[in-house]
């Protein structure tokens, strides 16, 4: 097999076309590119709206409906940002054409965005799921993404297959949501289709890089990619604490309890960072590429319940504003809910990844749900939201203090059996 060299380095500073014959897997000081920042930017879009959109349906106490289009739009926001990732770092070629497809895959996802609240209120409403202006937004993006992949197939033979079967792959489950669209069909029907569809699209590359050879994605700049994305979710957290200091300061000035709310979603946001960034992904990753599958998928339920986490503190600001029909209990479980969702699917991810599965990290996380739960028996007796979610916030430094004084010993250990190697 011949050696796979960076087509960047072979046209110098110009963007002209070069062959898509894949980069190079091992690549040292591979990083993420400008263009995938640039890329990433219009997710700080979808999250938002869709952060935004359950937030107020979860204030009007309508929280199945929004739970419901919560789901599905996050698996079309994530599963979009996936999509492109895996194969930027395969085939990121920085071309004119390759450039001019990530733009059009960019305006697919401001279309997208742009349609949430129209699944939002549908589904509140319970008679059919609009979801015209998503898929819209899909088949603009599978467009430019198909003609990547047909690209790469013609010019890279060795992938060609694989290459194919994406393209292939990605065509069916598109046309399976354009019928679910044009049919205007019952949001009943629709909840028994969408997971034949997800099927689809979770079985294709599953299907393609199993079967036919695989891509050549670098590790550690996919596990870059999935932590600039955390980010990116995480900002719904800084978005949501904000909207409730500001809903206080308007009632009331500010007050101590305004500064708690600061300190409490701030230190909540900050504290998930630091539990996310605990586990070096791409170390791993490199040395088992099988286990990308688990960690790469499970990664939908993490920056999901991150941005659940930013609407849960939008429903606090709605709360102390007087427009919401919940209360303080209901307002401090749709922050502490999230936070556990996020805190289980880190132990989990971590535990597959590692295929470590020990008392010393059940401790951890039974010590964070101990935390969580406090939060809510606390609003239930009558203590005001901002300590409330300051209990909150300490259910992820739970894991931060514990990793600090222990973990990190532990975790060094485990990375040497796993790795055969330092840990350093």
């Amino acid at each position: 097999m011949s050696e796979i060299v960076d087509p960047r380095r072979r046209r110098g500073l110009s963007h002209r076309l070069v062959p898509m014959s894949g980069r190079d897997p091992q690549e040292s000081h591979r990083a993420a590119t400008p263009l995938e920042l640039l890329f990433d930017l219009t997710f700080v879009v979808a999250f938002g709206i869709a952060s935004s959109e359950l937030a107020h349906l979860l204030a009007e106490g309508h929280v199945a409906s929004g739970l419901g289009a919560f789901v599905f739009s996050m698996f079309a926001i994530c599963w979009a940002w996936i999509n492109f990732s895996w194969f930027a770092s395969a085939y990121d070629t920085d071309d004119w054409f390759y450039r001019i497809t990530t733009m059009v895959q960019m305006i697919g996802v401001i279309v997208l965005a742009l349609g949430l609240p129209a699944v939002f209120d549908s589904l509140d409403e319970g008679a059919h799921l609009d979801n015209g202006v998503v898929v819209a937004g899909y088949v603009i993006m599978r467009v430019a993404m198909v003609a990547q992949w047909l690209r790469a197939a013609r010019q890279d033979p060795e992938r060609r297959s694989v290459s194919l079967s994406y393209a292939g792959f990605i065509i069916l489950a598109q046309v399976g949501w354009i019928i679910t669209a044009i049919l205007d069909l019952s949001v009943a029907v629709v909840f028994l289709v969408a997971p034949l569809l997800y099927l689809v699209e979770l079985a294709g590359p599953v299907v393609a890089e199993r079967r036919f050879g695989g891509t050549a994605w670098h590790a550690r700049h996919i596990a870059e990619r999935y932590g600039l994305l955390t980010i990116i979710a995480l900002g719904e957290g800084v978005i949501g604490t904000v909207a409730s200091v500001s809903a206080v300061i308007e009632e009331q000035g500010w007050s101590s309890e305004a500064i708690l709310i600061v300190v409490a979603g701030t230190g909540l946001t900050f504290g998930l960072w630091w539990n996310y960034f605990v586990l070096p992904s791409g170390r791993i990753l490199e040395r088992y590429r099988e286990r990308s599958w688990v960690w790469g998928y499970g990664h939908m339920v993490v920056f999901a319940s991150i941005a659940a986490t930013g609407a849960g503190l939008h429903v606090a600001a709605y709360v102390v504003e007087g427009v919401a029909h919940i209360g303080v209990v209901g307002a401090v479980l749709s922050v502490a809910i999230p936070v556990l969702i996020f805190s289980a699917a880190l132990f989990v991810l971590y535990g597959l990844l590692l295929r470590e599965f020990d008392r010393f990290h059940i401790g951890l996380f039974l010590g964070t749900v101990f935390v969580l739960a406090l939060s809510v028996m606390m609003a239930a007796v009558g203590v005001s939201m901002g300590i409330c979610l300051l209990v909150v916030m300490a259910a992820p430094a739970v894991v931060v203090v514990g990793y600090e004084l222990l973990g990190y010993r532990h975790q060094a250990a485990v990375l040497v059996r796993v790795l055969g190697e330092s840990a350093e």
